[in-house]
């Protein structure tokens, strides 16, 4: 059936059970020959049908169902009166779709069988025209005892013989029944067909394959979701029998305990499977959508989808139907350019659209590609001055990462005009906002001139979920995994001398990175903790930005299940959920973004960014920022941040070579790395420390930058960036150090970058031709 094989799978468990309710309902019009509603419902259900089919391509179908839905339209409306004839044809249809039906499903083809003749019978009766001289030639059929429905037939229609209205194998084959002799039989008796189903079941004893519809059934999402707040109980159950066993010496039980651990599990997977559905059935509206969007905009797309079998929860789909359809329809409008532009770009007229899908650490992860112009991320922070987002010296401090994010903020559009398509400042803002709610993340990668990938990460399921259990004021609560960066635990000295002020907010210096901290029992109003007492700090991340949550203790990580707050607790924005623990009692769920955006952590990262800016306004001359790290011999060297364009932390397993040069791939590029001390010359035969101070396999990375081109200077353990003068105290002991300072009372080298760097490659510094 090609790649549209699952929607197809569908389309025929869906018409299957609507031709059986076809059955029910001639039976029931037999009873009551006018009721309009049964019409009204058949008709549907051809209409239906028909529709389907014309979507893939299935023509004779369509054409079949064409025919028979115009007629039960006329008799629906009042404007034909049902005959026999007409019971017949309609019938005979029936029988006909079900046949195809199941060609379809054995063969992916409509069969060989000619329905013209039975499509030039439902042509005149729609004319209401006689359909013997189209139809004639057919014996009679049993004899049997008439019907209501018959009775009416043989009052308009004395040439109608009399007997039950029966199905007739004739049917089948595209031709009529006697006229009187077609019926409907229930559901129940009607045999499945003999044709082949790729689903995975056992076969029939008589050896014949059962039919598509025999191997699938519709629940209803209601009953799904009672059965998941079953298991979602049952699971509590376990974690509290689990909690009772430990320390118990009783083998029975402990056996026992165990086997009920594993079948929970394995219930909980199987009704989670229940749940799950492809994504491909978010994506199979999308081709439509690029097509339609794409010449409406005057431009040529085609979209490319990979990995439409990652499977989701059904909550998860219907949360990213709309923001996924948004970012669609953004690449088209915003990312891909117009043809022309494209040719003189040396791009193929023809845009590409890409979306990717797959599991990665637990989570689904969603690629949002195309091959447009890129993020003009100038354009972007001018459009943010101008709607009064941002201020211009924040601008002027502000990364690449952090201009690219400004499309989030509420409000901003880049769009010259409002159309129906974009320019309402209404979009990014609420796609980051409902996959944040769905606890995901949303990132962008730009690559300016070559396109755009938005990529979104999202968890399995929200019902049962992985958590970190703290303990804080004597409370418990738990933080969902999916938030959780690391953990750290810090004595009472630790405490005092490593919580720092930094403009009147307290940080955490963390591997040269200044966080916000937030003491949670401050926020919550709970119980301090006891003056010289331990403190963990969970590092998290919230709206691309981490901070510090101070908290008492950690107890253990495992699985919760969610439950919905109380509607009196809804407003408050610092709770995401709550959970039973293994005890029997309650834990409230964090939520990570409320807590973040109640303390200010967010903003007070942003305000450091304006205080520095305002410091830099008023800096003498010969004071510049420093970046102080580590050397083999415990000593200190530092560079200038001038000089640095990006830092960067790399696991050594990215590392590959090409040339005898070590590189890595980097935000779309080839990024050269250069080992500081291995170019230095070494001062100690021996160096005490030769990782400098990081652990193993991790690299600290200065990304350096000059014109176009980028170089990775690869140093040790950063130690702090300091404000301070480069007046040389000492001059320089061996080749690549500038000078020597006394930077915070230690001896400093300055390292002299371009000298390293042009060493190593002797033409970065030249000023590169334009192809």
């Amino acid at each position: 059936m090609g790649e549209n094989d699952e929607l197809i799978k569908d389309f025929l468990v869906e018409s299957y059970e609507n031709l059986d309710r076809l059955d029910r309902e001639f039976l029931a019009l037999e009873k009551d020959p006018t009721n309009k509603d049964y019409l009204g419902s058949i008709f549907r259900t051809i209409h239906t049908i028909k529709g389907t089919s014309g979507f893939f391509g299935f023509e004779r179908l369509q054409a079949l169902t064409h025919v028979g839905e115009n007629l039960l339209s006329k008799l629906r409306d009042g404007k034909l009166q049902l005959s026999g004839d007409m019971a017949n044809a309609l019938l005979a249809m029936v029988d006909a779709v079900r046949g195809m039906l199941t060609s379809i499903e054995a063969s992916a083809t409509e069969g060989t069988v000619d329905h013209g003749r039975l499509i030039a019978t439902l042509s005149a009766l729609l004319d209401d025209q006689p359909a013997d001289a189209l139809a004639g030639g057919h014996g009679g059929g049993a004899e049997r005892q008439p019907g209501p429905l018959t009775a009416m037939f043989e009052a308009a229609n004395p040439k109608v013989p009399t007997g039950r209205i029966q199905r007739s194998p004739a049917a089948i084959g595209g031709g009529l029944a006697p006229a009187g002799s077609v019926a409907v039989e229930a559901t129940a008796t009607i045999p499945p067909s003999p044709v082949k189903s790729d689903r995975s079941t056992p076969a029939p004893a008589d050896g014949q394959h059962g039919a598509l519809a025999d191997t699938t059934i519709r629940v209803d999402v209601s009953l799904l979701d009672r059965l998941m707040n079953l298991v979602g109980e049952l699971v509590l159950a376990r974690n509290q029998i689990l909690q009772l066993s430990q320390g118990n010496t009783d083998q029975i039980f402990i056996r026992t305990t165990q086997r009920l651990n594993l079948l929970t599990s394995e219930l909980q997977e199987g009704v989670m499977k229940t749940r799950m559905q492809q994504i491909g059935n978010v994506w199979s509206k999308f081709p439509r959508v690029v097509r339609d969007l794409s010449a409406t905009c005057g431009k040529q797309v085609r979209i490319e989808m990979a990995g439409k079998e990652t499977e989701l929860d059904k909550t998860l789909i219907e949360a990213i139907k709309d923001p996924l359809t948004h970012i669609v329809r953004n690449s088209i409008d915003h990312g891909i350019e117009m043809p022309d532009k494209r040719i003189a770009a040396g791009k193929p007229a023809e845009g590409l659209l890409s979306l990717r899908a797959f599991h990665e650490g637990g989570l689904v992860v969603i690629e949002i590609s195309d091959d447009g112009g890129g993020i003009n991320t100038k354009r972007v922070v001018e459009k943010a001055i101008e709607k009064a987002l941002i201020t211009s010296e924040q601008a002027a401090r502000m990364s690449e990462r952090e201009m690219i994010n400004l499309i989030f903020a509420p409000g901003f559009s880049t769009a010259e005009k409002v159309t129906n398509i974009s320019g309402r400042g209404v979009g990014m803002d609420v796609v980051k906002t409902n996959i944040e709610r769905i606890g995901g993340t949303v990132d962008i990668n730009n690559r300016l001139g070559q396109g755009t990938t938005l990529r979104i990460k999202i968890p399995l399921t929200l019902a049962i979920i992985p958590a970190l259990i703290i303990t804080s004021g004597n409370e418990r609560f738990a933080i969902p995994q999916v938030s959780l960066i690391e953990l750290l635990r810090l004595d009472a000295k630790q405490l005092e001398t490593e919580i720092e002020n930094v403009y009147g907010a307290p940080v955490y210096r963390l591997r040269g990175h200044l966080l916000p901290v937030v003491f949670l029992n401050r926020e919550l109003g709970l119980a301090e903790a006891p003056a010289g007492a331990a403190m963990t700090v969970v590092v998290l991340q919230a709206e691309e930005r981490r901070f510090c949550l101070m908290v008492d203790g950690v107890n253990d990580a495992e699985e919760i299940v969610v439950k919905p707050l109380a509607k009196m607790l809804k407003p408050l924005s610092v709770y995401a959920g709550a959970t039973i623990m293994g005890d029997g009692r309650v834990a409230l769920i964090l939520d990570v973004l409320g807590i973040a955006k109640r303390s200010h952590a967010v903003a007070k990262a942003a305000e450091r960014q304006v205080h520095e800016v305002a410091d830099t306004t008023h800096r003498k001359a010969d004071v510049q920022a420093i970046l102080v790290f580590q050397s083999p011999d415990d000593g200190r060297m530092a560079i200038p941040i001038s000089k640095i364009s990006r830092l960067e932390e790399i696991e050594s397993s990215r590392i590959e070579h090409t040339g005898g040069t070590e590189v890595v791939q980097y935000r779309g590029i080839i990024l050269p790395l250069i080992r500081i001390f291995a170019v230095l010359p070494e001062r100690r035969t021996e160096p005490r420390n030769p990782d400098c101070g990081m652990p193993a396999g991790t690299l600290q990375v200065i990304i350096h930058t000059q014109g176009d081109r980028s170089v990775g200077l690869v140093v040790g353990r950063i130690i702090d960036t300091v404000e301070h003068s480069l007046t040389i105290e000492r001059a320089a002991s061996r080749e690549g150090i500038i000078g020597c300072l006394v930077v915070q009372d230690r001896i400093t080298e300055l390292l002299d970058v371009e000298k390293v760097v042009g060493g190593v490659i002797s033409d970065f510094y030249h000023q590169l031709q334009p192809a």
